[in-house]
């Protein structure tokens, strides 16, 4: 009985019901003549309740209900979480099933609604978007069931609690691996790039096509066979590419609820995952103010699990990055040329300035390139109408703060350091782009 009246929940269309019922007695005390018929009306309405608590309540197990999801969950990602409900009675009901999701997702009215029929077994699917890394907590399944009637609701609650860790989006890595080794894919913004030269491992000999390089003419192959040959050649192999992340405070501006430093950590994850694939060493250091992890290039099996677990870790700093350390510390663990990415953010020409000497120095040593974010929300307000005094100042500033963006570029490139410039939700596309167009012009 306890359990009874703890899972019993009232519908709007009882609360109608009953206040027709008590409307009916009100003016009862006006007309006489209405009075019977108030009283009947209760009874009937009372009659009604009791039997549809009744279905609800007279077996039990009528219902079953699992949760199912991916092990781990993806930052930034839309991710698909599965509820399978049966129904193991005789009788159509009609369900609304309440998930007690996390409270990092902030979803206070969610709930699916549909009916389920007599030994029906139905899978719903919902998706959740993570922009928090840490562990998640799943609750309890509530399924509220009512009847034909819908005059009350009966509560049965699920215990499938489950703790879920958020890690670097797994899910964008998979995407981006399969566009970047589809030789026949056209997919938006991926760029396939024809190489330009040759490197040092030799692959086979080819007829030659307009556009091969004229110095990779095979000219014995071609006398022997009446045509032009031209050997091509492989991508070389075993370079190391590091993901260098900034995590001062310059990180920390947000873009669609997600930090510049999740933007960086997802597209390091992506890049480490492609470069392992096309044979190359992946590595990664991270710094603020002190240098927080370091992990050696290398072609191992566990290579991007090391990567993963050290990404989810991460967190802002709350201080500027300390170049003139990440120099010394790079000077003294990496001894062989490789590829730097670093993830940073330059919001004006004298934040560039106080660190080029250190990028200068490290471009010396390996080839550098610097990764910065491009401001949407600025790029909009500079494009919209100015309708007012004000609003023709804040555009000025906005195109100065654009203007700036563009000298840091040509800053860049007067010193040889490669860089990119992008918008934060196409920071994996650009970067993979530039890793496999330095490939193709064999500068790594």
């Amino acid at each position: 009985m306890k359990d009874l009246f703890r899972n019993l929940y009232l519908t709007t269309r009882f609360f109608i019901l009953y206040g027709i019922v008590i409307l009916a007695f009100a003016i009862s005390f006006a007309f006489d003549v209405i009075y019977p018929f108030a009283q009947l009306a209760f009874l009937v309405v009372s009659s009604i309740v009791v039997t549809d608590v009744i279905l609800l309540f007279r077996k039990e197990g009528k219902l079953f209900c699992e949760r199912s999801m991916s092990k781990v969950l993806s930052l930034g990602s839309d991710n698909t979480i599965e509820i399978e409900l049966e129904n193991k009675g005789n009788q159509s009901f009609f369900i609304s099933v309440v998930d007690e999701l996390p409270y990092q997702l902030q979803l206070r009215d969610f709930h699916i609604d549909f009916k389920l029929s007599p030994r029906e077994k139905r899978a719903i699917t919902y998706t959740i978007h993570p922009t928090i890394r840490g562990e998640y907590e799943f609750g309890k399944v509530n399924v509220f069931m009512s009847t034909f009637l819908r005059l009350v609701q009966r509560r049965i609650p699920f215990p499938l609690k489950k703790n879920i860790a958020v890690y670097p989006s797994i899910i964008q890595m998979k995407q981006f691996e399969l566009k970047a080794f589809d030789k026949i894919s056209n997919q938006v913004g991926l760029k396939r790039i024809r190489r330009i030269g040759q490197s040092s491992e030799f692959d086979q000999i080819k007829s030659y096509v307009m556009g091969d390089n004229f110095q990779s003419i095979n000219w014995k192959a071609s006398s022997r066979r009446n045509e032009l040959m031209v050997n091509h050649f492989e991508d070389e192999k075993a370079q190391n590419v590091y993901s260098v992340i900034d995590k001062g405070r310059v990180m920390k501006m947000p873009f669609n609820n997600l930090s510049l430093l999740d933007y960086a950590i997802n597209t390091s994850l992506v890049i480490s995952n492609v470069s392992l694939k096309k044979m190359d060493r992946p590595g990664l250091i991270t710094f603020s103010e002190k240098i927080n992890t370091t992990i050696k290039a290398q072609h191992t099996r566990n290579q991007l699990k090391f990567i993963l677990d050290a990404l989810y870790r991460e967190k802002e700093g709350l201080m500027e990055s300390n170049y003139e350390l990440l120099y010394t510390t790079i000077r003294k663990s990496i001894t062989s040329r490789s590829l730097l990415i670093l993830f940073t953010n330059f919001e004006s020409l004298y934040g560039l300035e106080r660190v080029m000497p250190v990028l200068r120095k490290l471009n010396k040593l390996h080839l550098l390139v610097v990764v910065f974010f491009e401001n949407s929300e600025v790029v909009e307000y500079s494009k919209a109408t100015a309708e007012s005094l004000q609003d023709i100042y804040n555009k000025t500033i906005a195109q100065k703060f654009l203007s700036e963006k563009r000298q840091i570029i040509y800053a860049l490139n007067q010193f040889g350091i490669q860089s990119i410039l992008t918008k934060p939700q196409e920071l994996a596309l650009n970067t993979i782009n530039k890793y496999l167009e330095l490939k193709s012009r064999g500068m790594i």
